[in-house]
């Protein structure tokens, strides 16, 4: 009987051990918090502190995204010769379906739920999963017709034999050093989306990101170029006022945006669609009504000429730069953990008037914007700061450039408390 160790208590170590508990395996969870949930469930369970003795008799190690490669249990499973697999790798052995898997800096969440839409606005059962929320895991033997996989840098690293029919690397920009250790084990993790593929499966890739074109350049796949302000030769985008995959045209303004971000990630998400066997008329369906997520460039407020975005989900410098790109004249509240990252290029963006630091990273931030920066420290006095710098044709927009984890519990509560607060001033404004 195989003896599996699960390194992790949470959405995915969770489903990992219940998946190999349906398939016979002895089973182990170990977490370094307190397991309330592993235990309710009735798995033997060990933590604290870690102690290698835990790995005696282990034939396989599922590892969640919690511990980093150079974590202490994967370094010694890894000596001890024992197989490391993230959740994604391990489901993915034993599901009987096909799958389409989406990676990237940033966009991953957009292009993976649009192409989950797309499919089942075509007939299609084709559940989102992975990082997206519910576990690969979850979805093995429930009889879909394929899965749409969104698959993090992270769950990629102990990939070895996943192979998606078909792929999409929404770009690729440093990011997670603290977890990788370094730009090229982030960049192979990556690549490890496409590393089993071959001429018959498909890779899609944003033409325009420097960091997808180089990382795709090596990849033995059937390469498709997207772009949300061209059309590549042999790929998808934009002609003139129309959308192009392929054989479908989808006029740019029966979407809900034409930002280029969101055409390039339509146009992503079609083109998997179609390589799994959607409809035509059931991609352009469920293109023309997707909008993103909340915290995504999000429309708060209009106030005195000015206008407020939430971008809370840009996480990462890559984010935050392309989200300021989309707007003329910014007040920036950018700051918070940086992750090992460079956060000075926000700073030095041309249509940022204002920046306005918050959290750990916020002191950094502000002294790269120079005479332009100023430290607030807290959101609430972030929000106060921009209500007396911005003006008529400003944007005032949250795009932090980093975690929130150092004064938020997720990216979600910190774009919760932006707009709560942006409502309260908005509302007194026409009250008073």
């Amino acid at each position: 009987m195989t003896r599996v160790l699960v390194l992790g208590a949470g959405v995915s170590g969770l489903a990992a051990a219940a998946l190999a508990r349906d398939r016979e395996m002895t089973v182990t969870i170990y977490t370094r918090d307190y397991p309330e949930m592993a235990l309710e469930k009735g798995f033997p369970v060990a933590s604290g502190g870690w102690d290698p003795v835990l790995l005696t008799g282990i034939d396989l190690v599922v590892a969640s995204p919690g511990f980093p490669e150079r974590s202490l249990p994967i370094v010694e499973a890894l000596e001890w010769g024992i197989p490391v697999w993230s959740e994604v790798e391990f489901a993915w052995r034993h599901l009987d379906v096909p799958v389409a898997a989406v990676t990237g800096t940033n966009g991953k969440t957009t292009v993976t739920e649009a192409a989950s839409a797309m499919l089942e606005a075509s007939g299609i059962d084709a559940p989102a999963a992975g990082n997206i929320g519910s576990a690969l895991s979850e979805h093995v033997g429930r009889g879909h017709a394929a899965v749409v996989v969104e698959v993090s840098s992270f769950q990629l690293r102990f990939c070895e034999e996943f192979h998606p029919a078909a792929a999409a690397i929404t770009n690729v920009a440093l990011d997670h050093l603290d977890w990788h250790g370094s730009e090229h084990s982030y960049r192979a993790a990556k690549a490890r989306i496409f590393m089993n593929q071959t001429d018959e499966d498909l890779l899609v890739f944003d033409a325009d990101d420097d960091g997808a074109a180089s990382l795709v350049a090596g990849a033995q796949s059937e390469l498709f170029p997207v772009s949300g302000s061209h059309l590549p030769p042999g790929g998808g985008g934009v002609d003139d006022d129309h959308l192009v995959i392929g054989g479908l045209t989808i006029s740019i303004g029966d979407l809900v945006s034409d930002d280029p971000t969101h055409l390039v990630n339509i146009a992503s998400a079609s083109a998997l669609a179609l390589r799994m066997g959607a409809t035509a008329e059931g991609v352009a369906k469920a293109a023309r009504s997707f909008a993103p997520g909340p915290h995504r460039r999000s429309f708060v407020a209009r106030t005195g000429g000015v206008t407020w975005i939430d971008d809370s989900k840009a996480t990462n410098t890559h984010a935050a730069v392309n989200s300021i790109r989309a707007h003329d004249s910014v007040v920036l509240i950018a700051g918070g953990l940086a992750k090992g990252l460079d956060v000075a290029p926000i700073a030095r963006e041309p249509n940022v008037r204002f920046l306005i630091g918050i959290g750990e990273a916020g002191p950094d931030l502000a002294s790269a914007a120079g005479e332009r920066g100023r430290v607030a420290g807290t959101l609430e006095r972030a929000v106060e700061l921009a209500l007396e710098l911005a003006g008529p044709g400003d944007t005032v927009l949250l795009a932090p450039g980093c975690a929130s984890f150092d004064q938020f519990s997720s990216y979600e509560e910190r774009g919760d408390r932006f707009a709560g607060l942006v409502r309260s001033i908005t509302e007194e404004a026409r009250s008073g």
